[in-house]
């Protein structure tokens, strides 16, 4: 499945005192199997974009083409893209609602119109691909941790068996802990079952971690688009953006002042870790 957003503009109450023009002037795509991070601060129009991607918002101006077709014409069936293009909203857990965990995260494939094997099949596989264990099923979603509490939330959107999963803020208000937790299940989502992933985050470590592409927002359009390395390489214009490169290319970068040899795109832990050992060797 393949995403290309074209000329994209949205207004909040148009024709309105209040009206806002929220994005515009968005053209991009997203490929199948891709992993790309959008970045930007507060109010750039990152959670705007991502919610015309599954038709939670209709633009005002432009395009979203799914495979081709125009989501907003009349013969697409939005319930059944929504099904395909899963989209878990920051503090998803806050939408946790049903007795049991189990009945939670079933609660999208039996809207689906599965039959009743199928929906417990799905919500099982789900809960092992975030990582619960198969114990916590019986369990009230009110009883977990923070942690997982969003498992479980994201685990619901799986369930639907999504081509293409988008995710606000996923690891936002967790422990470390949690964080890592939640982060480890969506890399291994991706790599291991080759599923598309958007990620909207404000942490530039976890972006340059796991993304393949980045997406730059400023003030309601696409400021910067590239590989990490193009991106993080432009420190200066991070910083005009309100933005900032990983903490660990400072780190790297106060080394070479020293007169220490190491490469300029390191960007990640691993990467920094790998390269001063070979120093070392």
């Amino acid at each position: 499945m393949e995403i290309r957003v074209e000329n994209l503009e949205y207004k909040y109450m148009p024709g309105t005192p209040y009206e806002k023009l929220a994005v515009h002037d968005v053209n991009m795509s997203l490929a199948q199997g891709e992993f790309v991070g959008i970045i930007g601060h507060t109010g750039s129009g990152k959670s705007t974009l991502i919610q015309h991607l599954n038709g939670l918002l209709k633009p005002t101006g432009g395009k979203i083409l799914v495979d081709g077709v125009d989501i907003v014409s009349k013969d697409v069936k939005l319930r059944e893209l929504r099904f395909k293009v899963g989209l878990v909203f920051q503090y998803p857990e806050y939408q946790l609602f049903d007795e049991t965990v189990l009945a939670d995260i079933s609660f999208g494939p039996r809207n689906m119109g599965l039959s009743e094997d199928e929906i417990i099949n799905r919500a099982r596989e789900a809960m092992e691909l975030v990582g619960l264990d198969p114990s916590l099923a019986s369990k009230s979603p009110f009883e977990l941790s923070g942690g997982q509490k969003r498992r479980a939330a994201i685990a619901g959107v799986l369930a639907m068996n999504p081509e293409i999963l988008i995710l606000d803020e996923p690891a936002a208000g967790l422990d470390p802990h949690g964080r890592s937790e939640i982060l480890s299940r969506i890399e291994y989502m991706h790599k291991e079952k080759n599923m598309t992933i958007v990620l909207v985050s404000h942490s530039m470590e976890d972006i340059a971690k796991m993304a393949n592409r980045v997406v730059v927002m400023k003030n309601g359009t696409i400021a910067m688009e590239g590989s990490v390395h193009d991106i993080f390489r432009l420190g200066d214009k991070l910083k005009d953006l309100n933005l900032d490169v990983p903490q660990i290319t400072h780190l790297v970068n106060k080394l070479k002042d020293q007169g220490i040899s190491l490469p300029d795109d390191i960007y990640t832990v691993s990467r920094a870790t790998e390269e001063i050992l070979k120093l070392f060797a």
